[in-house]
């Protein structure tokens, strides 16, 4: 009998959070991947599943301090969920060792290190990769993904938007200035840290919006629509807390370059995505009902007083993090894209 293939070593650092559970979560069913590692920045060491019960018999590590230098000898490839500024203090570190980071924080999504200074109020420690990294949204990016050593994982507001608008940008179907993206997101997309606006009483029975004109994503969202429509793109972007665990939708509203009807729309953005495994272009207004604990987004167009609509919506969890993270592992692995996101025929 043969023997079965070597699996993937992985790490998970920073191992406390909601997307690292959801790595864990999907991990454990992907066939080629052996979960070693998890680290925290708690001095106590727990073991992984007392802080995610969920994971009791299934992945009983203890958490660990990261020591970049023993994660090289126990892993291949490392999943950083760390806060921004944190991440990009350790992966430099990580690459030196030998090791395939995928990096879920936003420290290297940008490429002009001034606009990372200017969003996110630090200067960026590693400049010299900016613009470098490959972004790691696979419907736009695959070929750059593929084989990389460090991948910066997507937002889930950037996904959702960026996802939904790529295709009429591309085509010129819609103007590039003046888009307004309304995004609505469960309490899930703040992270695990207790905050007084994500306490129940204060978010329960209650819609409400932040970050009202500089939202860190804006320039995420402009950044990759204007390198995928090779115009300049400007938003306008403003998220929602919205009193769900999980899930996000974003209403965009833009205006048509000419004559345009609600068909030649969709036909557009069923053709764009005609290969992609994890897009659903659909004639129905999308739910977040319907994509929760999935790694697919949702999507389709309506056009209305001359104005076009369009309706993108996703699990911020998943394909706004860790299962498009999961993607990004696949590839740079040579893996099927799938694995561990899809049912295997």
């Amino acid at each position: 009998m043969a023997a079965a293939p070597a699996k993937t070593r992985v790490a998970i650092v920073g191992a406390t959070g909601y997307t690292a559970y959801e790595l864990c979560r999907i991990l454990l069913w992907h066939p080629h991947v052996e979960i070693t590692v998890a680290t925290t920045r708690q001095e106590d060491e727990p073991v992984l599943s007392e802080i995610h019960p969920s994971l009791r018999h299934l992945l009983d590590l203890n958490c660990t301090v990261l020591d970049p230098a023993d994660l090289a000898q126990k892993a291949d490839v490392v999943f950083t969920c760390l806060p921004h500024t944190a991440s990009m203090a350790v992966i430099p570190t990580l690459l030196s060792e030998g090791l395939k980071v995928i990096d879920l924080s936003a420290d290297y999504r940008l490429t002009d290190p001034e606009v990372y200074e200017t969003w996110y109020g630090h200067v960026h420690t590693d400049p010299t990769r900016l613009g470098v990294v490959s972004y790691g949204l696979p419907e736009l990016y695959r070929d750059r993904i593929k084989g990389q050593s460090l991948i910066a994982n997507p937002g889930c507001y950037t996904s959702t938007s960026i996802l939904g608008l790529a295709p009429l940008l591309a085509a010129r179907k819609i103007e590039p200035k003046g888009i307004c993206i309304d995004g609505k997101s469960g309490v899930s997309g703040a992270g695990r840290s207790p905050k007084m606006n994500t306490l129940y009483p204060e978010c329960n029975e209650s819609v409400s919006p932040y970050s009202v004109g500089n939202h860190r994503h804006t320039p995420e969202i402009d950044q990759v629509l204007t390198e995928i429509s090779q115009q300049s793109v400007e938003t306008i972007f403003t998220p929602h807390l919205i009193p769900m665990d999980r899930g996000l939708m974003c209403s965009i509203y833009a205006r048509p370059t000419g004559a345009c009807t609600q068909q030649e729309l969709l036909t557009i953005m069923r053709e764009f995505y005609a290969k992609e495994p994890f897009i659903r272009v659909i004639d129905a207004l999308p739910r977040t009902r319907d994509v929760a604990d999935t790694n697919f987004c949702d999507m389709t167009v309506r056009v209305s007083r001359g104005i076009v609509q369009v309706f993108s919506c996703l699990d911020n969890l998943i394909k706004g993090a860790s299962g498009v993270a999961v993607q990004n592992f696949n590839l740079i692995c040579g893996y099927e894209e799938t694995l561990g996101l899809l049912p295997q025929k």
